[in-house]
């Protein structure tokens, strides 16, 4: 099991399952979410994960055309989570949310054409440059 919240403890979550990714978005969006970084994250089955508290959302189009839907505390505005329209199986979870963030190990690195010159990349870690293969 897996639990974290947001910065105020309004926003909680548990999710029952392992995570099927977990990965560094380097998108631009992402980078607004993450204060200029990249955001970490984690894929899970959606029907795993359980929420207590409200969120708000902010719907867009993502540079990979899918449309995306990305929740956040209303309260302190933590973003808890994304979901993808065309994946409605799958969640992504913000790694800076989990209460215990050191369980996160990078599978990938996303959308790495849009970084700032400024990043650096574990090469060791795979890169994409712009959307990866479908998760299962």
């Amino acid at each position: 099991m897996i639990e974290g919240g947001c910065l105020c403890g309004a926003v909680r979550f548990r999710v029952d399952a392992e995570p099927l990714v977990m990965r560094a978005c380097w998108c631009r969006l992402c980078q607004f979410i993450a204060a200029g970084n990249a955001t970490i994250n984690l894929a899970f089955p959606s029907d795993a994960l359980t929420i207590t508290g409200e969120l708000k959302d902010y719907a867009s189009i993502a540079d990979s055309g899918r449309r995306m839907h990305r929740r956040f505390c209303p309260a302190c505005g933590t973003h808890i989570l994304s979901e993808a329209e065309e994946r409605p199986h799958l969640v992504i979870v913000r790694g800076g949310t989990l209460d215990d963030p050191g369980i996160v190990k990078l599978d990938a690195q996303i959308w790495t054409a849009q970084m700032p010159r400024w990043a650096h990349l574990d090469p060791d870690i795979r890169q994409f440059d712009g959307q990866p293969p479908p998760i299962a």
